[in-house]
């Protein structure tokens, strides 16, 4: 797959981003129907009750709908998150909303969950093969339209869909794309949410059938106290970790037409950013709580100063977009 990459690269820059991206896609699902058994570097790790085959994953962002998860797992993750996902269908932020900067290594998209809605996503997870060992999570989130104070409703209704067909949820309180999503950060509500949804999860599990945990992804543009207070108020919601960073609304000095577009950056440039946010994190929630560090990995050494920060798992786009798959074994590889 590395070697299509490197021919497919050229052609894939000289297209609108949101199209090579699709492109992109669709080859890894086509690749999917032929490609072997997948084989992650064996570097296994427990967290959060689950074995991780290594310790790279990939973001949410990258596979919305569920559609190409059987070839993504077979470039060597050891787990793929999906989404976000919304109850309902929606079409996300008018085009064009994904542009590449590429003398800085960096992405900018406004996309604001687009994707197929929970029923068609939970049907095409139901239809695809195992992934093992790969893992297999869902990032959800909230329909653009639903008010903060029904937030859980939405989370509620994509996790009962999803529960039995994934290893993991993703709980998005992020996203700088859809304006209410980043105000569950602040919302006083919150913590109460939050265990409400371990709790329901809880209750409605089949004996038979291990309980998903639930992950909360959080900005990298929280301030630094509020961040700390979150970090506790979910751990202690029952949780079962954090994800640290989502894309960041600060451009770093960038210039140009396309950093004055608006959305969330990721890539190169949030690297230092997420670094801190982990650092935090890690030193609000304690040594065993799990964090997941991501934003702005492009490197082994980025990998390992992400490990050093806190970070028990990676996660990785925007790298995996400018390197190619070869970035997931150096990855795996050099983190322990």
């Amino acid at each position: 797959m590395d070697i299509a990459y490197r021919l497919a690269k050229p052609l894939l820059r000289t297209l609108d981003a949101e199209v090579a991206h699709a492109l992109t896609l669709s080859a890894l699902k086509t690749a999917g129907k032929w490609l072997g058994t997948g084989t992650p570097v064996d570097n296994p790790v427990q967290i959060a009750g689950l074995s991780f085959p290594n310790r790279v994953g990939l973001a949410a962002g990258f596979d919305k709908n569920g559609e190409a998860i059987v070839g993504l797992s077979r470039l060597g993750f050891g787990f793929i998150e999906i989404g976000a996902v919304t109850p309902r269908p929606q079409a996300g932020n008018s085009k064009p909303r994904l542009f590449r900067l590429a003398h800085e290594h960096a992405v900018i998209n406004s996309m604001g969950f687009n994707n197929d809605g929970v029923e068609a996503i939970r049907d095409r997870l139901t239809a695809a093969p195992t992934l093992a060992p790969t893992l297999l999570g869902a990032n959800i989130g909230m329909n653009r339209d639903t008010p903060v104070e029904q937030a859980y409703d939405d989370f509620v209704r994509c996790m009962m869909e999803l529960r039995n067909l994934v290893d993991f949820l993703t709980v998005n309180i992020s996203s700088p794309n859809t304006p209410q999503v980043r105000a569950l950060q602040s919302h006083q509500g919150l913590a109460e949410t939050l265990r409400s949804l371990t709790t329901e999860l809880k209750r409605t599990g089949d004996a038979n059938q291990a309980t998903p945990p639930i992950f909360v992804k959080l900005s990298p543009d929280t301030d630094p106290v509020l961040l700390r207070d979150l970090a506790i108020r979910i751990k202690e919601s029952g949780c079962a970790g954090l994800i640290a960073t989502n894309t960041t609304t600060q451009r770093f000095g960038l210039s140009g037409r396309i950093a004055k577009q608006s959305g969330g950056l990721s890539g190169k440039p949030l690297l230092r950013l997420s670094l801190h946010c982990v650092e935090i994190c890690r030193d609000a929630v304690g040594s065993d709580y799990p964090v997941v560090g991501v934003g702005g990995i492009f490197s082994a050494q980025d990998a390992i100063d992400m490990r050093r920060a806190g970070a028990d798992l990676v996660q990785v786009y925007t790298g995996l977009v400018f390197r190619g798959p070869g970035l997931i074994h150096e990855l795996a590889s050099a983190m322990t």
